[in-house]
């Protein structure tokens, strides 16, 4: 075939334009006669093709025709929580990977990130002949405390089972799990409005938690070209916890939340090291939906291996949006297992729903019961401190912190970022002595939040591509040196913006732990503030020529406009601190002065 010159394919698809020689649709052929006799590389005067828009013009107007009719606007997340004359019934089952040193049944390490592909396995991994499995009883540990976090019911004993089923990731044929007899049972986790909770669900809600389980976590795949899998056999044998609810969830961003907030509770406890981002903690979720009045729950599918939290949002309002179209068409919905990838809009199915009957549970004879004593639970639940929940608490109620900067310092870092934020606020602290810090009240522990929420996290964004550059902010930068710059600015003998100066220049190393006030000297930074007269001075400068802006509040002054003209009031602050030395004015005296001025202004009429 011959190629296509470049200004003839640019033609098309720019404008439409299609070269016509030597194109047997540029004539009109009788019926009688073949349109072989009649090839020719002439153009045609036919008019038999009608004439066709550009390519761009057509788009342009389909998207304004989409527009119009209001089927291309897209919803916002709290439109999709309900539809109108259906309820939805959502119920979860977490696979979360325990933070131990060996595996479930053998003496293999378990694997990290960067390990090599099969070299933390033992014989009994891969199911080698006259291997047996060996329970090893630090997987417990974490097990328990996950639970206990849970506010689940530690069973004094607990079984394992065997759970057949035939796949390229499991040697054995099947896996070791705790179907029948689970080793915690009954407990519950409450979510708040600031968990996010879905505005239906009102401030709180319960979700019950029928089973946390123990069970062998499979090999890992790695799809190749042409139908080829690779195996890695390191997480054979890999301890989970599976974390199971009732269906008390109605509503897609409450599930979602629900899987943040176990994420942030396993965390906490140390009992789960790696979240959703890292594979560490994988969700299923089972759907349904009914008729609004009914009682039996509908027909239900799972979603299987979602990897974020936004995933299982997504693909709960795409599952029941299927299920409610399938039923409004006349359909039944059947019992399958499906799958979602990331960026789809549809689930697909997988396969026909497994029951109990297809995996054969049955005890493990080759592994005996599991006997928790209650000495133990009280010495885990006795040493694990403080949770989320009260944690975030604490942070609102003693320190004034809002519920949504209080979740954030919880969630940031894997949890580190809120240690470090008590080791600065305990440097500061020292820093102003008790009688300057209760007169100062909350304002210290918000200044101190703020910055190590805000403007550290700006330095990390900034600098997330870089090589180098350490992922713990407490190597960075030190707490000792955040509160010796957090001590100066507060007091206010320096400006905001030779703070975060200082705050880049520690990050990057080029100021010594602990000679931050010496870095000030050197550098004369420390604020000298100008005299009221000054300030005066300048303000009066910066309003001269401004009659437009004077104007907007006057008619403020006069009733003719209903709110302060406070975004003018910033402009002129604006100028006022560009007018001004650098290291001498204070936004705040600034605006205060400049307030004064502009009234003073208008009381004399001019």
């Amino acid at each position: 075939m011959a190629r296509i010159p470049t200004a003839e394919l640019r033609r098309y698809l720019l404008t439409g334009q299609i070269c016509r020689r030597g194109c047997l649709c540029a004539f009109n052929f009788p019926a009688s006669r073949p349109p072989s006799r009649y090839l020719s590389t002439q153009p045609s005067t036919s008019t038999s093709v009608p004439p066709t828009s550009p390519l761009r013009k057509q788009l342009k107007e389909q998207a304004k025709a989409l527009k119009q009719s209001g089927a291309g606007k897209k919803k916002k997340k709290t439109d999709n929580q309900t539809v109108p004359g259906w309820e939805l019934t959502v119920g979860i089952e977490i696979h979360a990977q325990l933070n131990t040193h060996h595996k479930l049944f053998s003496s293999a390490t378990t694997t990290t990130l960067d390990s090599r592909p099969n070299t933390h396995v033992a014989p009994f991994d891969l199911a080698i002949p006259g291997s047996q499995p060996l329970f090893q009883p630090e997987t417990l540990i974490p097990a328990v405390r996950a639970a206990i976090a849970l506010n689940c019911n530690i069973q004094p004993t607990s079984r394992f089972d065997r759970k057949h089923y035939l796949h390229w990731d499991q040697p054995s044929g099947y896996q070791i799990t705790q179907y029948y007899h689970p080793f915690a049972k009954d407990g519950k986790i409450v979510l708040y409005e600031r968990d996010g909770i879905a505005a239906e669900d009102g401030g709180k809600i319960e979700v019950g938690i029928k089973q946390v389980q123990m069970e062998q976590d499979t090999a890992k795949t790695t799809a190749q070209p042409g139908e080829v899998q690779w195996l890695d056999f390191n997480r054979v044998g890999v301890p989970l916890i599976e974390i199971i609810t009732l269906p008390d969830i109605h509503h897609p961003a409450t599930a979602a939340a629900f899987v943040r907030k176990v994420q942030l509770l396993l965390k906490s406890v140390d009992a789960c090291v790696l979240g959703m981002e890292s594979g560490g903690l994988r969700a299923d979720v089972n759907v349904s939906v009914r008729r609004a009045g009914e009682t039996k729950l509908g027909t239900r599918t799972e979603i299987k291996n979602l990897s974020s939290f936004k995933a299982v949002e997504d693909a709960i309002i795409a599952e029941r949006d299927r299920q409610i179209a399938v039923l409004e068409a006349g359909g039944v919905v059947e019992g399958e297992t499906r799958g979602w990838s990331l960026g789809s809009t549809e689930t697909r199915r997988l396969r026909g729903k497994e029951g109990e009957v297809d995996y054969r549970y049955m005890p493990d004879p080759d592994l005996g019961p599991v006997v928790i004593g209650n000495d133990l639970v009280d010495h885990l639940g006795n040493s694990m401190g403080a949770l989320p929940d009260k944690e975030i608490d604490h942070l609102i109620n003693n320190y004034g912190l809002s519920p949504k900067d209080a979740l954030s310092l919880m969630l940031l870092d894997d949890g580190a970022r809120i240690q470090y934020f008590y080791d600065v606020l305990d440097e500061l602290e020292e820093r102003l002595g008790p009688e300057e810090g209760r007169e100062c009240g909350q304002k210290h522990a918000l200044l101190a939040a703020n910055w190590c929420l805000h403007e550290l996290g700006k330095l990390t964004e900034e600098t997330a591509s870089e090589p180098g550059i350490a992922p713990n902010i407490d190597v960075r930068i030190p707490s000792v040196d955040l509160a010796a710059i957090l001590y100066h600015l507060h007091r206010k003998e320096i400006t905001a913006k030779v703070a975060k100066d200082l705050l880049w220049n520690v990050f990057r190393g080029m100021v010594k732990k602990g000679e931050i006030t010496e870095t000030i000297d050197m550098c004369e930074w420390w604020f000298k503030e100008l005299s009221e007269e000054e300030y005066v001075d300048i303000a009066e400068k910066v309003i001269e020529g401004e009659e437009k802006v004077l104007g907007e509040f006057q008619r403020y002054k006069e009733g003719k406009s209903k709110a302060y003209p406070e975004g003018k009031l910033m402009f002129l602050v604006g100028k006022m601190m560009r007018a001004g030395p650098e290291q001498g004015m204070d936004p705040a005296s600034a605006k205060r002065v400049l307030r004064q001025k502009i009234e003073d202004v208008l009381s004399k009429g001019k």
